[in-house]
């Protein structure tokens, strides 16, 4: 089973297969039955299923807490 991650927005994941541009990083931009994801290493953006997203997250970031 899945460690049981929060997804939030602004936290970065870091997932199983890397993005043709080599990062394996992407920011969570929107968070809800799918995901839109940014690239870390080229700013593409993408929409995923939640479960496509939990199956292949390695790492989570969680986002510094703004004041």
């Amino acid at each position: 089973m899945e460690p049981g991650y929060v997804y939030e927005v602004g936290d970065v994941v870091k997932l199983k297969k890397a993005h043709p541009c080599g990062s394996q990083e992407w920011e969570i931009l929107r968070v809800g039955a799918d995901f839109r994801l940014k690239c870390m290493g080229c700013g593409h953006q993408i929409m995923v299923t939640r479960r496509l997203v939990e199956k292949n997250t390695r790492g989570l970031k969680k986002a510094k807490p703004s004041e």
